[in-house]
């Protein structure tokens, strides 16, 4: 490359740079312990199609991302302390969270189900269980889900910081089953050498008032317009092909969801 040529490039990329760096940051928190929405490679980058969803949003309204790491137990209340302006990591749309946080429209969806091993006896049943303890991350909805229909039937559930933490657990045996996402379970554990010898049971865990409809964007309730505008920006990169670009780039199918 000739000299002319060479610092004509480095100009353009030196005024991309310093462009995207006066854009105002969407300050967004996640828990990147989520294979594979949200999670970090051996040499700690941020990947997962929540990572490459959140850019998609913030290129649309025109926004800067900046991504705020936090864990899972607390990632409502750093919302309110204003740690972050928004939370983009498979927040599940349900009514006790809507009491406390403004929701974005749905952006993804993916069933919940029970992993145990395979001969353990565990089908998904609530007498299949009892005596039994059941793995589920603090402060999420399987957590929930399994308090209000598996503890009551007799089973001990424990509570974990992270997904991969309650994947240790099962594989070590000091848990019987663990309640996750499908997707997760499958990224996390089931197609993983560690993972061999347990599968899903039981159907999928359907509870409109735990479950929700689908992973929104949480916001502080006063954010009204910033929610305007993040709604637009999902029906505008689900409408020009964006969205299904990244949908592909880490599922076979519709992460969408129903």
């Amino acid at each position: 490359m000739k000299l002319k040529h060479f610092l004509i490039v480095c100009g353009i990329a030196l005024a991309s740079s310093a462009h995207a760096a006066d854009m105002p940051e969407l300050k967004v928190g996640m828990d990147p312990t989520f294979e594979p929405y949200e999670y970090k490679l051996p040499d700690g980058k941020l990947v997962g199609f929540d990572v490459d969803f959140a850019n998609a949003i913030c290129a649309e309204i025109k926004k800067r991302c900046v991504f705020v790491e936090q864990a899972w137990a607390g990632i409502i209340p750093s919302l309110m302390a204003k740690k972050y302006d928004v939370i983009i990591s498979s927040l599940t749309i349900n009514e006790d969270r809507k009491k406390v946080v403004l929701f974005t429209d749905k952006y993804s969806g993916a069933p919940n189900r029970m992993v145990a091993k395979h001969g353990s006896g565990i089908d998904g049943s609530v007498t299949s269980v009892a005596g039994k303890k059941i793995g589920v991350v603090r402060g999420s909805s399987q957590e929930a889900y399994a308090k209000k229909v598996y503890e009551k039937a007799g089973a001990i559930v424990v509570g974990y910081d992270t997904t991969q933490d309650s994947y240790l657990d099962i594989v070590a045996g000091r848990v019987d089953a663990v309640i996750a996402s499908v997707l997760e379970v499958k990224t996390g554990l089931l197609n993983k050498s560690e993972g061999k010898g347990f599968e899903f049971v039981g159907a999928d865990l359907d509870d409109p008032i735990i479950f929700g409809m689908g992973s929104g964007i949480a916001l502080r309730k006063q954010d009204i317009k910033l929610k305007d505008q993040l709604n637009a920006a999902i029906k505008a990169i689900r409408a020009n092909g964006t969205y299904k670009k990244i949908n592909d780039k880490y599922f076979d199918f519709d992460g969408y969801g129903k």
